[in-house]
Protein backbone atom coordinates (compact mmCIF):
# COMPACT_ATOMS: atom_id res chain seq x y z
CA UNK A 1 0.00 0.00 0.00
CA UNK A 2 1.19 3.59 -0.69
CA UNK A 3 1.71 6.15 1.46
CA UNK A 4 -1.03 8.42 0.09
CA UNK A 5 -3.33 5.06 -0.05
CA UNK A 6 -3.03 4.15 3.80
CA UNK A 7 -5.65 4.52 6.38
CA UNK A 8 -5.00 7.45 8.11
CA UNK A 9 -6.86 7.84 11.93
CA UNK A 10 -7.11 11.17 13.45
CA UNK A 11 -6.71 12.57 16.55
CA UNK A 12 -9.57 15.31 16.71
CA UNK A 13 -9.32 18.61 18.35
CA UNK A 14 -12.86 19.61 18.68
CA UNK A 15 -16.09 17.82 19.48
CA UNK A 16 -17.17 15.33 16.74
CA UNK A 17 -20.09 12.61 16.27
CA UNK A 18 -19.78 9.58 14.09
CA UNK A 19 -21.61 9.71 10.99
CA UNK A 20 -22.67 6.09 11.18
CA UNK A 21 -23.63 4.81 14.66
CA UNK A 22 -24.19 9.00 15.92
CA UNK A 23 -21.73 8.63 19.09
CA UNK A 24 -20.86 11.54 20.60
CA UNK A 25 -16.69 11.77 19.75
CA UNK A 26 -14.64 14.08 22.44
CA UNK A 27 -12.24 16.19 21.89
CA UNK A 28 -8.66 13.79 21.36
CA UNK A 29 -10.96 11.13 20.33
CA UNK A 30 -9.68 8.93 17.24
CA UNK A 31 -11.44 8.85 13.84
CA UNK A 32 -10.98 8.01 10.12
CA UNK A 33 -12.95 9.82 7.66
CA UNK A 34 -14.95 8.26 5.12
CA UNK A 35 -14.98 9.64 1.78
CA UNK A 36 -18.80 9.39 1.29
CA UNK A 37 -19.79 9.52 5.02
CA UNK A 38 -17.64 11.72 6.77
CA UNK A 39 -16.60 11.00 10.57
CA UNK A 40 -16.25 7.50 11.88
CA UNK A 41 -15.45 6.42 14.99
CA UNK A 42 -12.73 3.55 15.25
CA UNK A 43 -15.35 0.83 16.15
CA UNK A 44 -17.77 1.78 13.20
CA UNK A 45 -14.72 1.83 10.77
CA UNK A 46 -13.25 -1.40 11.68
CA UNK A 47 -10.14 -0.49 13.16
CA UNK A 48 -10.75 -1.17 16.73
CA UNK A 49 -9.38 -4.05 17.17
CA UNK A 50 -5.97 -2.92 16.22
CA UNK A 51 -2.97 -1.51 19.00
CA UNK A 52 -1.24 1.61 19.25
CA UNK A 53 2.20 1.21 18.35
CA UNK A 54 3.56 4.92 19.12
CA UNK A 55 6.41 6.31 16.69
CA UNK A 56 10.29 6.30 18.05
CA UNK A 57 10.98 3.31 17.06
CA UNK A 58 11.80 3.08 12.67
CA UNK A 59 12.59 -0.84 13.02
CA UNK A 60 10.10 -1.89 15.13
CA UNK A 61 7.26 -0.07 13.51
CA UNK A 62 8.25 -0.93 10.13
CA UNK A 63 8.54 -4.81 11.33
CA UNK A 64 5.30 -4.12 12.76
CA UNK A 65 3.58 -2.51 9.99
CA UNK A 66 5.36 -5.37 7.93
CA UNK A 67 3.13 -8.27 10.13
CA UNK A 68 -0.06 -6.56 10.14
CA UNK A 69 -2.75 -7.53 7.70
CA UNK A 70 -4.43 -4.23 8.41
CA UNK A 71 -2.57 -0.94 9.70
CA UNK A 72 -3.55 2.90 9.90
CA UNK A 73 -1.25 5.55 10.47
CA UNK A 74 -2.15 8.08 13.40
CA UNK A 75 -1.63 11.84 12.64
CA UNK A 76 -2.35 14.84 15.09
CA UNK A 77 -2.49 18.38 13.99
CA UNK A 78 0.32 20.78 14.74
CA UNK A 79 -0.67 24.23 15.95
CA UNK A 80 3.19 25.38 16.07
CA UNK A 81 3.81 23.86 12.33
CA UNK A 82 0.22 24.17 11.03
CA UNK A 83 0.26 20.66 9.92
CA UNK A 84 -0.46 17.23 10.86
CA UNK A 85 2.35 15.27 12.41
CA UNK A 86 3.15 11.13 12.45
CA UNK A 87 2.17 9.88 16.28
CA UNK A 88 2.41 6.28 15.27
CA UNK A 89 0.47 3.53 13.82
CA UNK A 90 -2.46 1.13 14.27
CA UNK A 91 -1.64 -2.56 13.88
CA UNK A 92 -2.62 -6.14 15.22
CA UNK A 93 -1.06 -7.34 18.64
CA UNK A 94 0.49 -10.52 16.87
CA UNK A 95 2.22 -8.04 14.52
CA UNK A 96 3.97 -6.16 17.43
CA UNK A 97 4.60 -9.40 19.37
CA UNK A 98 6.70 -11.07 16.13
CA UNK A 99 8.56 -7.55 15.30
CA UNK A 100 9.66 -7.48 19.22
CA UNK A 101 10.75 -10.78 18.69
CA UNK A 102 12.70 -9.71 15.62
CA UNK A 103 14.28 -6.51 17.68
CA UNK A 104 14.96 -7.16 21.24
CA UNK A 105 16.83 -10.44 23.06
CA UNK A 106 14.15 -12.55 25.02
CA UNK A 107 14.62 -10.08 28.62
CA UNK A 108 13.77 -7.31 26.60
CA UNK A 109 10.70 -8.56 24.80
CA UNK A 110 9.49 -9.48 28.10
CA UNK A 111 10.27 -6.46 29.98
CA UNK A 112 8.05 -4.97 26.83
CA UNK A 113 5.11 -7.71 27.02
CA UNK A 114 5.11 -6.63 30.68
CA UNK A 115 5.06 -3.72 29.91
CA UNK A 116 1.70 -3.73 27.64
CA UNK A 117 0.04 -6.58 30.03
CA UNK A 118 0.15 -3.55 32.63
CA UNK A 119 -0.99 -0.58 30.68
CA UNK A 120 -4.16 -3.36 29.31
CA UNK A 121 -4.98 -4.35 33.04
CA UNK A 122 -5.14 -1.14 34.39
CA UNK A 123 -7.57 -0.39 31.55
CA UNK A 124 -9.85 -3.50 32.18
CA UNK A 125 -12.71 -3.18 34.21
CA UNK A 126 -13.11 -6.30 35.98
CA UNK A 127 -16.75 -6.37 36.80
CA UNK A 128 -17.95 -5.14 33.18
CA UNK A 129 -15.49 -8.04 31.92
CA UNK A 130 -17.60 -10.48 33.63
CA UNK A 131 -20.89 -9.67 32.77
CA UNK A 132 -20.20 -9.15 29.42
CA UNK A 133 -18.55 -13.16 29.35
CA UNK A 134 -21.82 -14.11 30.97
CA UNK A 135 -23.67 -12.58 28.12
CA UNK A 136 -22.35 -13.68 25.41
CA UNK A 137 -22.08 -17.43 26.73
CA UNK A 138 -25.52 -17.25 27.18
CA UNK A 139 -26.68 -15.79 23.82
CA UNK A 140 -23.85 -17.91 22.39
CA UNK A 141 -23.04 -21.58 24.20
CA UNK A 142 -21.17 -23.19 21.33
CA UNK A 143 -18.72 -20.11 21.34
CA UNK A 144 -15.52 -21.90 21.49
CA UNK A 145 -14.15 -21.99 25.14
CA UNK A 146 -11.88 -18.70 25.87
CA UNK A 147 -13.44 -16.82 22.90
CA UNK A 148 -15.72 -14.89 25.51
CA UNK A 149 -12.69 -13.54 27.51
CA UNK A 150 -11.50 -12.22 24.43
CA UNK A 151 -14.28 -10.80 23.18
CA UNK A 152 -15.28 -9.40 26.74
CA UNK A 153 -11.59 -7.71 27.35
CA UNK A 154 -11.79 -6.39 23.93
CA UNK A 155 -15.57 -4.33 24.33
CA UNK A 156 -13.94 -3.57 28.21
CA UNK A 157 -10.86 -1.48 26.58
CA UNK A 158 -13.86 0.28 24.74
CA UNK A 159 -15.59 1.18 27.59
CA UNK A 160 -13.08 2.49 29.79
CA UNK A 161 -12.60 5.20 27.30
CA UNK A 162 -9.34 4.23 25.15
CA UNK A 163 -12.21 4.68 21.86
CA UNK A 164 -15.10 5.21 23.12
CA UNK A 165 -18.24 2.41 23.39
CA UNK A 166 -22.06 2.96 23.54
CA UNK A 167 -24.71 2.68 25.17
CA UNK A 168 -25.80 0.10 24.48
CA UNK A 169 -22.93 -1.94 24.91
CA UNK A 170 -22.68 -0.90 28.67
CA UNK A 171 -26.40 -2.13 29.35
CA UNK A 172 -25.02 -4.96 27.61
CA UNK A 173 -28.13 -4.88 24.86
CA UNK A 174 -28.43 -8.06 23.10
CA UNK A 175 -27.49 -6.14 19.63
CA UNK A 176 -24.48 -5.03 21.30
CA UNK A 177 -23.11 -8.21 22.40
CA UNK A 178 -23.92 -9.65 19.02
CA UNK A 179 -21.93 -6.95 17.24
CA UNK A 180 -19.30 -7.63 19.55
CA UNK A 181 -19.25 -11.04 18.43
CA UNK A 182 -19.51 -10.49 14.50
CA UNK A 183 -16.55 -7.91 14.58
CA UNK A 184 -14.43 -10.71 16.43
CA UNK A 185 -15.71 -13.33 13.67
CA UNK A 186 -15.37 -11.22 11.13
CA UNK A 187 -11.33 -10.14 12.17
CA UNK A 188 -10.01 -13.42 13.27
CA UNK A 189 -12.40 -15.78 11.10
CA UNK A 190 -11.71 -14.16 8.19
CA UNK A 191 -9.48 -12.90 5.38
CA UNK A 192 -11.49 -9.36 6.13
CA UNK A 193 -8.17 -7.35 7.66
CA UNK A 194 -6.69 -8.71 4.18
CA UNK A 195 -9.16 -7.66 2.22
CA UNK A 196 -9.28 -3.89 3.46
CA UNK A 197 -5.27 -4.08 3.48
CA UNK A 198 -5.46 -4.24 0.22
CA UNK A 199 -7.43 -1.48 -0.36
CA UNK A 200 -11.40 -3.36 -0.41
CA UNK A 201 -13.81 -0.87 0.66
CA UNK A 202 -14.96 -2.10 4.12
CA UNK A 203 -18.28 -2.58 2.57
CA UNK A 204 -17.31 -4.66 -0.24
CA UNK A 205 -14.63 -6.44 2.40
CA UNK A 206 -18.08 -7.32 4.88
CA UNK A 207 -20.45 -8.75 2.00
CA UNK A 208 -17.35 -10.63 0.63
CA UNK A 209 -16.84 -12.57 4.28
CA UNK A 210 -20.87 -12.24 4.93
CA UNK A 211 -22.02 -15.64 4.49
CA UNK A 212 -18.46 -16.82 6.15
CA UNK A 213 -19.29 -14.67 9.38
CA UNK A 214 -22.87 -15.73 8.98
CA UNK A 215 -22.37 -19.19 9.15
CA UNK A 216 -20.07 -19.16 12.29
CA UNK A 217 -22.66 -17.03 14.34
CA UNK A 218 -25.07 -19.73 13.84
CA UNK A 219 -22.66 -21.83 14.97
CA UNK A 220 -22.01 -20.53 17.77
CA UNK A 221 -25.91 -20.33 18.68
Amino acid sequence: MSKDSEIKVFIIQRESKCSECKEKLERKSWITLDINKGALCLSCADLDHLLFLASGDATLTRRAKKNSKLSAVVLKWSKARKRYERQGILVEEDAILKAEKECFDDSEQRERKKQRATIKRQELDNHFVKQFVMKIRELFPNCPLGREQIIAQHACLKYSGRIGRTKAAKDFSNEAITLAVIAHIRHIETNYDELVGKGYDRYDARNLVESEVNSILSQWK
